[in-house]
């Protein structure tokens, strides 16, 4: 077991030391009824901390159920230092937990911070509260109508198949009028295209629609774009794929069948957000009615013109679809929506975007750090002469060489190991920019948490700095693997690279095979002083910038 670093046990100790006893646990949510529909709760735990003098949870988080206890440890010291309000930053003078095993691994995590952690059958506060859980939730209303859940649902599963994402951007803006029910027309905007977040969301009017996106592209605080984010009209439908979801696509070669797909295809969720009631995760029936329409209008305009939706530009379409609107008591009615195209909104929107975009290249940053995909795996390594050769002349390997003279046994690498998708625009950004010229590693520190970094940098052709990764000075794991790593840059005469590799979420993570290398650009290994940057600062950031 690793031992908190020296700095974080320090940091902890200058926390006032408070009278008080904690109770922790991580219990299922699956007995949790009013779980939003679809999500996973079979496979997920809540970690909660209690102060038992004072009744307040301090800290709480979602974790998956195969986490280990170190999520126990991380939950815990976010409740030390920063709880939940009204409580204030603190070490307990005693913990208690129920767990005998998770007992003695956290008094071997906290050993240096003077706290007693003691072992007890029943934490009576805990189990409280998540009585009063149950509670609230048998007064929930649930998040689908009887009479429309399984139309939903099934609604939502033929979205996932058809995937819009592929074809449509979040510009894309598709009109459903209904002339009916309370409703004119809503706008469908659909989300996944940046892999990202993925579904669909129904806005009730143009001007809520709009302002969001204006938000979205304005320098904001992230308060206030979590205002903006509050203040749409709209319905929603979004959906949570299984973590290899992206990859498997890509190895069927989008031959969508559900059936070849590992866990459960989707897990939709439908709500609504409105400014005056903030995000409901529910539809109410009249609500229901007019989401599964829409929603229906949308899937047959988009399956019966995705040729012309495929198109760089769109031109203005407008179709009919009837549907027949069955009753709870069985009568029916006949239903025509009218579904459109609407270009010069779509050309209004990326007019916004691209003036946004030239303000960013006007303003040139010394250091991005942007460049690398979010949940990246990133170490350093090496791969030996003879496999470089085979990449080399591998015609999917796309492999830009500086003339490197196989000298010791191998390149030494940094590797970028994600998802396909995200290394084939990575790959695209570094070939823009003039591929990559030179990796340094450079000194950084964080005043405020009194930690010592090293920067991983890129320079690219074009004399861009894109940090790549930041490495804590002090841990014994990256000294190591730094220090074998420039001995290596030295026995090949200052050569090294980067290493672009797929499959961050299957059996290769963190060992990416020949077939996942898809690109390897030769560099110099620079010294810090080549860069003559010094010893960068972590600065706040600041809402008035």
């Amino acid at each position: 077991m690793k031992n908190l670093p020296q700095t974080t046990q320090r940091r902890l100790q200058k926390l006032p030391q408070i009278p008080s006893v904690w109770e922790g646990d991580r219990r299922s949510v699956a007995g949790l009824k009013g779980r939003v529909l679809g999500s996973n709760s079979a496979q997920e735990e809540c970690i909660i901390w209690v102060d038992g003098s004072q009744g307040v949870v301090r800290a709480m988080e979602v974790a998956s159920s195969d986490a280990g206890p170190e999520v126990v440890v991380r939950t815990l010291l976010r409740a030390m230092e920063t709880p939940h309000s009204p409580a204030q930053p603190g070490r307990p003078q005693k913990i208690v937990v129920r767990n005998r095993e998770l007992q003695f691994f956290l008094r071997g995590a906290l050993q240096s911070l003077d706290i007693i952690i003691d072992y007890a059958p029943d934490l009576p506060l805990i189990d409280q509260l998540f009585r009063s859980f149950d509670t609230v939730e048998d007064t929930s209303p649930p998040a689908l109508p009887n009479h429309y859940e399984s139309l939903l649902l099934q609604t939502a599963h033929d979205v996932a198949k058809a995937a819009p994402w592929r074809v449509l951007a979040d510009h894309d803006i598709i009109s459903v009028e209904f002339n009916r029910w309370g409703v004119n027309t809503i706008y469908f905007c659909v989300m996944g295209m940046a892999e990202e977040e993925y579904g669909l969301i129904l806005y009730r009017s143009l001007e809520s629609l709009k302002q969001f996106r204006q938000a979205a592209l304005e320098e904001q605080s992230t308060h206030q774009l979590e205002q903006a984010f509050l203040a749409q009209d709209c319905w929603f439908l979004n959906f949570e794929f299984p973590e290899n979801f992206e990859e498997e696509l890509e190895e069927y070669e989008y031959d969508f069948d559900e059936d070849e797909l590992d866990g459960e295809l989707t897990l939709p969720r439908y709500g609504s957000i409105h400014p005056y009631e903030g995000i409901r995760p529910f539809l109410d029936e009249e609500e229901a009615k007019i989401v599964y329409y829409g929603i229906q209008a949308f899937l047959r305009f988009f399956e019966r013109n995705q040729l012309s939706l495929s198109e760089e530009i769109i031109d203005k379409i407008e179709k009919h679809h009837r549907f027949t609107d069955i009753s709870e008591n069985g009568q029916s009615q006949t239903i025509n929506l009218k579904v459109s195209t609407l270009p010069e909104l779509t050309a209004e929107l990326l007019e916004g975007l691209e003036e946004e975009e030239d303000e960013e290249d006007r303003v040139k940053f010394p250091l991005g750090d942007d460049l690398i995909p979010d949940n990246s795996f990133l170490s350093l390594g090496m791969i030996p002469w003879n496999i470089l050769e085979q990449l080399q002349h591998n015609p999917k390997t796309y492999y830009p060489s500086q003339q490197a003279t196989p000298k010791g046994e191998g390149m030494p690498v940094v590797v970028v190991q994600t998802s396909r998708p995200k290394a084939k625009d990575l790959i695209q950004t570094l070939q823009q920019a003039g591929n990559v010229q030179g990796v340094c590693f450079n000194p950084g520190e964080d005043p405020w948490e009194e930690l010592m970094y090293d920067l991983g940098i890129l320079q690219t052709g074009d004399n861009s700095l894109f940090v790549f990764g930041e490495f804590i000075q002090d841990d014994p794991e990256h000294q190591q693997a730094r220090q074998k790593w420039e001995q290596r840059c030295q026995q090949t005469g200052g050569y090294c690279g980067l290493v672009v590799a797929m499959g961050v979420t299957g059996s290769s993570r963190g060992n990416p095979t020949l077939k996942d290398m898809l690109a390897v650009f030769e560099a110099q290994y620079l010294e810090p002083q080549a860069l003559a940057m010094g010893i960068l600062q972590l600065m706040p950031e600041s809402e008035f910038d």
